[in-house]
């Protein structure tokens, strides 16, 4: 086989293995955004994966099969019940199997603008969807000391003007991170009876130092770097 007729051949076989995986491709996965606020549980997409009881934002507990066991969960002081939920990890799967760094990158685990989040509807007793609940996931190191700057994206996708922001007083203990202190809260009203509220921090709490004061050496995530955002339909 001539050398021009092998590089036709590789090429074919490149273009027939791009069309393939292409084609191969999952659908694009729903995420939190996907979640109609003031419609019913039936009207939610439901190809989420690892329903279980919310715990304020925190790790799962109890697990469900979907959002429509909601009242397996016990309501939160507002007399609503929180879902936890994770994204399908179908999509990452197909990335990884097909070497597409970009969009391994881009479905890889439970994220939002590249940040490692928590998710979880707010779900009232008649059913209906009251609110989401996104909060940074400090349980991976990526993005961990910068989980803060979460905020910018989440006000600038409900845009930037006519949001009130409070920075609140650092409390006994809480000192900055490398002469960094973040400690706000902010709020938003949206369309009809929708309302963003967020809490943002970055910051030491009380006895967690730079450096280890019996050893000298320096410590490891030793500080809060966190957003707390919902938006909720009262």
């Amino acid at each position: 086989m001539s050398t021009r007729l092998s590089v036709v051949v590789a090429l074919l076989l490149a273009g027939m293995a791009t069309t393939a995986a292409q084609t191969d491709r999952p659908l694009a996965r729903a995420e939190i955004w996907d979640l109609k606020i003031g419609a019913p549980v039936s009207e939610q997409p439901d190809d989420f994966i690892e329903f279980a009881c919310g715990t304020g934002g925190g790790p799962p507990g109890l697990p469900l099969k979907g959002f429509a066991d909601f009242k397996r969960c016990r309501p939160d002081p507002s007399g609503w019940r929180e879902v936890y939920f994770r994204y399908d990890d179908e999509l990452e799967y197909w990335a990884r199997a097909n070497n597409l760094e970009g969009e391994i990158d881009r479905y890889g685990g439970t994220r939002t603008y590249g940040f490692p989040i928590v998710v979880s509807a707010l779900i009232a007793d008649d059913g209906i969807l009251r609110g989401i609940r996104i909060v940074s996931d400090p349980r991976f190191d990526t993005n961990r000391d910068e989980a803060y700057l979460l905020k910018n994206f989440l006000t600038a996708r409900l845009g930037r003007e006519n949001w009130s922001c409070v920075d609140l007083p650092a409390e006994d203990g809480e000192t900055p991170v490398d002469g960094v202190f973040f400690k706000q809260r902010c709020e938003k009203p949206l369309d009809g009876d929708k309302s963003a509220a967020m809490l943002v921090k970055h910051m030491r709490k009380a006895g967690q130092e730079r450096f280890d004061p019996r050893s000298g050496k320096q410590t490891i995530n030793q500080f809060e770097s966190s957003v707390r955002f919902e938006i909720v339909n009262k």
